[in-house]
């Protein structure tokens, strides 16, 4: 069978029962290389609604996704998986057997959310957790118990790889650039399956297939690069087709490295391109003009490729960017929907402080997603995004046009005649004339959902663009579908400010920020921002606060019985321009006498256990290793942290890991010491010793 494209927009003809009939009776298998999302057909947008449970994927299918004209969703590993005290988000990444009753709903309920995206017109790709499964025994979510790692429902011993595939005395990949180990040992201790033999390749067919058979469109999957590409091709040709009679469409993740890479696996489908986002990120973070030259900056052929601008790995760990960025993150979604070149998504996700951080939920369970409440950032319903969807699906084919360089910070361009875009990442609005490419006539300006029109005379039009917008459009009798007016993911006059204070507190204490704008309750302690203790003793949150404003804040901490204990150091200033900002701070180090110091530590640990640094200053902890600081993983195995200190003050410091039950191992060796100056950005970098 030759090499297929499938349609960008799913027409299911086949029903639940011609699904059943086709498990039982067993489809056709097809052949090892899958099909591939075609990059320029209508309808290809993929929105990744990423850790939303069932409900509400299928209500944001019927309401927002397929009238914007997305062509298909991608949603979280639909397994069961680990179920730990703390919920984190990566639990999902465990797999604790292949039932879908998980932590986003039950097994009947995900069949009802493929239906109900079928029905809208929307495809539904699955996250393919194959290469392993969990690093850590105990019970999943719905009650799966494992007391060794190398024993599942599905898996024993034999079928992972052991010493005699994997070279390092624990089994862990040790050296990234070693493609045995990397193919062969175990991912941060998660049991590496043996996919080269036909046992495991079968099992792991069948749990995509059980998928495929409820109407499962195609799978995105997680960490490829540990799957030698020939395993992938055999699983795949053991794949079945989906309802709608097609090849399933598969992407895969190959993280970056130095081995193997992308290429090596565009026989067995798409490779999720992180190169293009970063590519964004440098522009988007400096000159707009340098998207110029994306096509030829070392991005992956467009036909082999899914591009992103952030995803849940990459805006933790910041290789890319993120909501965080403010306006700026959105503002390059919307280029990514404009340039034609791979197929593009558009990630929708909750706010975050601390890397780890689970997504709102009861017991784990993960809850309904509420886009208006604050913790979730749904970027798929923005109204300019959606805009861009239909723009995009607009621009279909036709190649990119009439380009124009206005500055490092206005760019504009058109896609042969079927649209024009241009973009502002300045700080204060532009006016050019622009050469469009486009018949003359009035038309809507589909960023704004249409309230605004541009004038083509001569195929130019003289266009004002924000700061930190876009100006876009196709037809003059574009009507907006949804969000009209709701800008959903960003208002566009706010921006997200981050607190991170550390403030060691008796228990039943808490910690808020209060400050001289509403945003901070004016001053008023009864209307503190209450800040979260999930990164103990560092207590932290968000606010969305104007834009270029200047404001004064401070610390606070209320007991139970709701008395307020005050910062004692002067009113704390911060300014808001047109992105995201981190306010890292001590109590009672006062703005004028802090510095900071970031520690790196490398350091490998067990699941669930975790680095800190403690030390003989306040802000250290005092050597009270309850009031350790948390370090981040996000760059494993350096753990990191910024830490706000004294300036012009020694200290002796120290590490410690904390396993999931508390319990401290200190590092062994003297106390390491440490001096700091009057200026700012000091940096240590320590080994585990």
């Amino acid at each position: 069978m030759s090499r297929h494209r499938p349609p960008g927009v799913v027409r299911r003809t086949a029903t639940a029962a011609v699904a059943g009939a086709l498990a039982l009776a067993g489809a056709v298998a097809l052949p090892a290389t899958p099909a591939q999302a075609d990059t320029t057909a209508k309808g290809d947008v993929i929105a990744n609604l990423w850790e939303w449970n069932w409900d509400s994927i299928a209500s944001e299918c019927t309401d927002v996704l397929g009238p914007a004209g997305y062509g298909a969703v991608q949603v979280a590993p639909p397994a069961e998986s680990l179920k730990q005290s703390s919920y984190y988000w990566w639990d999902v990444y465990q797999p604790y057997s292949y039932n879908l009753d998980s932590r986003f709903g039950t097994a009947a309920k995900f069949a009802s959310m493929v239906t109900a995206c079928h029905k809208a017109g929307v495809k539904v790709y699955t996250d393919a957790v194959i290469n392993h499964t969990a690093a850590q025994t105990g019970t999943g979510y719905n009650g799966t118990t494992i007391t060794s790692k190398y024993d599942t429902p599905e898996w024993d011993r034999a079928n992972y790889h052991d010493s005699s595939d994997c070279p390092t005395s624990d089994l862990t990949i040790q050296d990234y650039s070693n493609l045995t180990q990397v193919q062969n040992c175990e991912l941060l201790g998660l049991p590496d399956l043996k996919t080269g033999t036909d046992t495991v390749r079968t099992g792991i067919a069948g749990f995509l297939n059980s998928q495929l058979a409820l109407g499962v469109d195609g799978f995105r999957v997680d960490a490829a690069k540990h799957i030698p590409e020939a395993d992938l091709a055999a699983i795949e040709s053991k794949l079945t087709s989906t309802t709608s009679g097609s090849a399933p469409y598969v992407f895969q993740e190959i993280y970056p490295g130095s081995t193997p890479q992308p290429s090596d696996y565009y026989a067995s489908g798409d490779v999720l391109d992180f190169t293009y986002a970063s590519r964004l990120k440098s522009a988007f973070q400096g000159n707009v003009s340098d998207l110029e030259s994306l096509s030829s900056s070392g991005i992956l052929p467009a036909a082999n490729s899914v591009s992103f601008v952030t995803n849940h790995d990459t805006e933790r760990n910041g290789l890319h960017m993120s909501y965080k960025d403010g306006d700026t993150y959105r503002l390059a979604n919307l280029f990514e929907l404009a340039y034609k070149w791979a197929t593009p998504t558009v990630y929708a996700s909750w706010e975050w402080t601390q890397s780890d951080q689970a997504p709102p939920n009861s017991s784990g369970f993960v809850t309904n997603t509420d886009c208006s409440g604050g913790s979730w950032y749904c970027l798929d319903r923005d109204t300019a995004v959606v805009g861009m969807v239909a723009w995009h699906n607009a621009a279909d084919t036709a190649a990119v046009s009439n380009w124009q360089t206005k500055s490092s910070s206005v760019i504009g361009f058109g896609r042969g005649g079927a649209g024009f875009f241009a973009l502002n990442n300045g700080t204060s609005g532009a006016t050019y004339t622009f050469s469009t490419g486009m018949a003359d006539g009035t038309y809507k300006n589909v960023i704004d959902g249409g309230r605004t029109t541009v004038t083509v005379s001569g195929g130019s039009a003289s266009v004002t663009v924000p700061a930190k917008d876009a100006v876009a459009f196709y037809n003059s009798s574009y009507t907006c579908t949804v969000g009209c007016g709701d800008p959903g993911g960003g208002s566009g006059d706010t921006v997200n400010a981050t607190f991170d204070e550390y403030a060691p507190t008796a228990s039943g204490t808490n910690v808020y920020v209060v400050g001289s704008i509403a945003a901070l309750g004016s001053w008023d302690t009864s209307k503190a921002v209450k800040l979260s203790s999930s990164g103990y003793p560092i207590w932290s949150g968000e606010v969305s606060v104007p834009v270029n404003t200047s404001f004064e804040f401070k610390y606070i901490k209320k007991d139970g019985s709701g008395n307020v204990t005050w910062e004692s150091n002067a009113n704390r200033t911060a300014t808001a321009a047109t992105s995201a900002l981190s306010l890292n701070n001590s109590w009672n180090v006062a703005g004028a006498d802090a510095t900071d110091v970031t520690f790196n530590e490398t350091a490998t640990t067990d699941w669930g256990t975790n680095v800190y640094v403690v030390g003989s200053v306040p802000s250290l902890g005092s050597w009270n290793t309850a009031d350790a600081i948390p370090l981040s993983s996000a760059s494993y195995p350096t753990w990191s942290k910024p830490v706000i200190v004294p300036k012009s003050t020694a200290f002796t410091y120290k590490y410690v890991k904390k396993d999931g039950s508390g319990n401290v191992t200190w590092e062994s060796g003297t106390n390491r010491s440490y001096t700091t100056g009057s200026s700012s950005g000091y940096t240590t970098s320590d080994t585990w010793k």
